[in-house]
């Protein structure tokens, strides 16, 4: 028996939603192009930012500028319904709807994470021994895109959208 492709093998990285929020791709509200929210000035040095951090709101296309400090951070959302930054409640850019439900992500980093655990044909979790983070990104994917029959349709709507981050 030959061993496992390296390619068709993903191993949990341990990372959480919270490591994916330094900078987050968003609809611009004012011109509906792509948009960035980033770790404020304030904090830019810092290694590691935390969640409550100043951010900020930065259109390249035509110049909208917002400021957020120490508000409401809502990072639960509705299932059924498109996804929004945690900050400004602003749609996110990298996400698309399936007939399941929605695949979304803050930024390529975390749809990349996405599309290597869905591609996967063995995918190894963190053991029921170690007592480190277990409710990491992939672990908290909901049941429909972690099991196999779905592995197409969401491979296809990740590819939609990194098309669309293409077309902008």
């Amino acid at each position: 028996m030959s061993p496992i492709s390296t390619r068709h093998r993903f191993q949990d990285p341990r990372s959480t939603k919270y490591d994916f929020l330094a900078s987050v791709l968003v609809r611009c509200p004012s011109c509906d192009k792509v948009a960035h929210v980033v770790v404020g000035p304030e904090s830019a040095g810092v290694h590691d930012p935390d969640l409550f951090a100043p951010r900020r709101l930065v259109c390249p296309s035509c110049g909208t500028a917002r400021e957020w400090s120490r508000g409401c951070v809502a990072l639960h959302r509705d299932p059924y319904e498109s996804a929004t930054d945690p900050y400004f409640g602003v749609r996110l850019w990298l996400q698309a709807e399936t007939r399941h439900g929605w695949v979304w992500a803050y930024n390529l980093e975390h749809l990349n994470l996405i599309r290597r655990f869905v591609q996967a044909s063995l995918r190894e979790g963190i053991p029921w021994y170690d007592h480190g983070r277990k409710m990491t990104v992939v672990a908290r994917l909901p049941a429909w895109m972690q099991q196999a029959k779905n592995r197409d349709e969401v491979l296809r709507a990740i590819a939609r959208i990194h098309a669309s981050l293409l077309r902008s």
